[in-house]
């Protein structure tokens, strides 16, 4: 990333972070979405509360709500992958 922009590897590291801490903030509010356009959406759902099993025993267990980050592609990235 820093190579094709042209700048020092701190300079990127320093701007992802900031944009990842600019997403995340975003999430944090309660209908959080981010969309970029022609790369894709971030959106904040709630998963319920539900029931699961222990992979280990097989025992039965409650799973309790979450929210959750859930991703929709756009065009632009469907289309180049």
């Amino acid at each position: 990333m820093a190579k094709d922009a042209g700048i020092s590897k701190s300079a990127a590291n320093g701007a992802l972070n900031s944009f990842i801490d600019s997403i995340t903030k975003e999430l944090k509010k309660k209908d959080g979405k981010v969309t970029l356009i022609g790369f894709g959406t971030f959106s904040k759902i709630r998963r319920k509360a539900r029931k699961g099993r222990n992979p280990s025993t097989g025992e039965p267990i409650k799973i309790k709500a979450s929210n959750a980050v859930k991703f929709k592609a756009g065009k632009k990235l469907k289309d180049e992958v």
